[in-house]
């Protein structure tokens, strides 16, 4: 299964680079797209849940990383202005 890395920029300009455990992340974020707070969380909330969904479906369990990531993104969403936007930046 091919795992993703996804660079985003918060709010705060910040950068951060992301994992996920499979190409489903790219069904959720687009490259260039800039989306506000609580919009990004739904959309990285949908894929990363997908990526650990389509571990679970070859493997027989979830993956805790793609989970551990998700709960790190929302916990830095917390600190981020709730009217601010994140941008996706890339793909690896």
């Amino acid at each position: 299964m091919p795992e993703v890395h996804f660079t985003i920029r918060w709010p705060d300009g910040v950068e951060e680079k992301c994992y996920s455990p499979s190409t489903a992340i790219q069904n959720h974020l687009q490259i260039g797209q800039i989306y506000p707070v609580p919009e990004f969380l739904q959309h990285v909330r949908a894929g990363l849940n997908e990526a650990s969904e389509r571990v679970a479906a070859k493997y027989g369990f979830t993956c805790s990383s793609a989970l551990d990531q998700l709960a790190k993104i929302e916990e830095t969403a917390t600190r981020q202005a709730a009217e601010g936007q994140v941008a996706c930046l890339s793909f690896s």
